[in-house]
């Protein structure tokens, strides 16, 4: 049996390798095609784009057994890639790929790393550099017959799933259909195990779920034809005598997606015929309608386009430095929830405010007409740790007014209008009954052309002003007047 030795340092950035071996394949250019897109598929979707496992393929005529799998510094691993005719260092090879729109997407995945992984042959040839490129010396051609598959990995269970999806799919093209030679795998720390791994699972599902689940009642000889017919071996359960009979299913290696009973379930829907289920009126009659607070939201939106305004959408997700700094609200950082990874610098953090989003519309929309009058009306995610999830929604509105003058009366205004139409009446300073306004102090607006909204004894919101600093980090020229208000203290 062919062997691979693990090296200890594997450890440090891609520990585990799994290995396989197809005698006796008859390629031909569209199954070629086919077997390199079935790879491609796979490192889009179960890989994840090669972040847990990168499969490399090899023509195992041009090497020599046993393989090491190893990790070292890239100034170490020398080696002629796929598609080059000389010899690069994986360090010059790191720069090189900078520049190629197909292999720089995986470089992050190596980047920063003091060693890389490499898998070497007996003759210390390279046969791959995961989850980058593979050696140009092993490459397969239409003329190979004999391919050494292995997976490199960050997550065991998904590299043996993805090497048998390999291997039983173009198993069937060898000489001796569905052969598969095993490869021994000898960890760093001396124990050995032989893959593939292609046993069936075994799962037991309740009759009662899968008829309540579909809506039919059917036995168990008839559940366990129509698996049978859909590829899942299946036989009278171990429970078979009792109250709730049970369904014995193998799973196998080639069904990795059956991971519940809900997914054993389906296929005795899909094998039945979905369109031979009889409808039926469901036992509990509801009716559907809007929730309170997206009824109210909706009637608002009408109230503030009828006063001139107009509607807008903007991201939910921005950067730290839209949401914070160039609004002056630096203080407000703890409050925010910040994206894990992100992709680019404009979606770093979830917004806590909807007011930097209409700034920037603003900003960008610089040239409309004046007046410009715009307002959203839209949700923020403030962190909460009494939640279950750690954070909470809040609907806010905001309104903007940009002339040549601020329009700090209009704002007030629509303040004013959108008490009147949700029924809160305007009240003297200190009286809980109503709302009234009174001076603020946030570093966005200009100093003394400010307020907060006070309802029923708790701030709501505030409009003012938008400071000249703020105004200039977003490159408006004009200036103008803001609101922003929680609405969910209103409906």
């Amino acid at each position: 049996m062919i062997k691979i030795q693990v090296k200890p340092k594997t450890s440090m950035i891609r520990p585990f390798v799994v290995c396989a071996v197809l005698r006796g394949v008859a390629l031909d250019q569209a199954r070629y095609n086919s077997f390199i897109d079935l790879q491609d598929k796979l490192h889009q979707n179960l890989c994840r784009r090669r972040t847990l496992v990168a499969i490399g393929t090899h023509d195992l005529d041009t090497l020599e057994g046993p393989f090491t799998y190893e990790a070292l510094p890239p100034s170490e691993i020398k080696f002629v890639p796929l598609k080059e005719t000389k010899e690069f260092t994986a360090e010059d090879l790191m720069e090189k790929y900078k520049a190629d729109l197909k292999l720089k997407k995986f470089l992050h995945i190596l980047e920063g790393s003091p060693v890389h992984p490499v898998i070497f042959d007996s003759k210390r040839r390279v046969l791959s550099w995961p989850p980058i490129i593979n050696g140009a010396h092993s490459a397969i051609t239409l003329d190979t017959r004999n391919i050494f598959i292995e997976c490199t990995a960050t997550d065991l269970t998904k590299a043996k799933i993805v090497l048998n999806t390999m291997v039983t799919m173009f198993s069937e093209y060898c000489t001796n259909k569905f052969e598969v030679e095993p490869v021994e795998v000898i960890s760093a720390n001396g124990l050995s195990a032989v893959y593939p791994d292609l046993t069936c699972r075994k799962m037991e599902v309740s009759l009662s779920y899968i008829s309540s689940a579909l809506g039919v009642t059917l036995g168990v000889s008839e559940v366990t034809g129509l698996l049978n017919r859909m590829q899942l071996p299946a036989t009278k359960g171990d429970n078979i005598e009792g109250s709730d009979p049970t369904i014995s299913v193998q799973v196998p290696p080639t069904r990795s997606d059956v991971l519940h009973p809900c997914d054993v379930m389906e296929d005795v829907g899909i094998g039945y015929g979905f369109n031979n289920i009889k409808q039926t009126t469901p036992k509990c009659v509801t009716q559907g309608r809007l929730l309170p607070l997206n009824e109210f939201s909706d009637s608002l939106r009408a109230e503030v386009a009828m006063a001139g305004f107009t509607e807008v959408v903007t991201w939910i997700l921005g950067s730290f430095e839209e949401n914070f700094d160039m609004v002056k609200r630096n203080s407000e950082k703890q409050k925010a929830v910040v994206v894990g990874n992100p992709r680019t610098s404009e979606f770093e953090v979830v917004r806590t405010s909807l007011l930097p989003g209409m700034l920037k519309t603003l900003g960008h929309n610089k040239d409309h007409p004046r007046p410009v009058k715009l307002f959203e009306l839209s949700d923020v995610v403030i962190l909460d740790p009494k939640k279950d999830v750690g954070a909470r929604n809040e609907r806010h509105l905001t309104a903007l007014y940009c002339n040549a003058n601020s329009g700090f009366e209009v704002i007030h205004g629509l303040v004013d209008r959108i008490m009147q139409v949700v029924g809160v009446k305007a009240v003297s300073v200190g009286d809980n009954t109503g709302y009234f306004i009174q001076p603020s102090e946030e570093p966005v607006f200009f100093p003394g052309r400010q307020a907060n909204i006070i309802c029923k004894g708790s701030q709501i919101g505030t409009f003012g002003i938008v400071h000249p600093e703020v105004l200039q980090n977003f490159l408006i020229p004009d200036p103008c007047s803001i609101l922003e208000i929680n609405i969910e203290s209103l409906h």
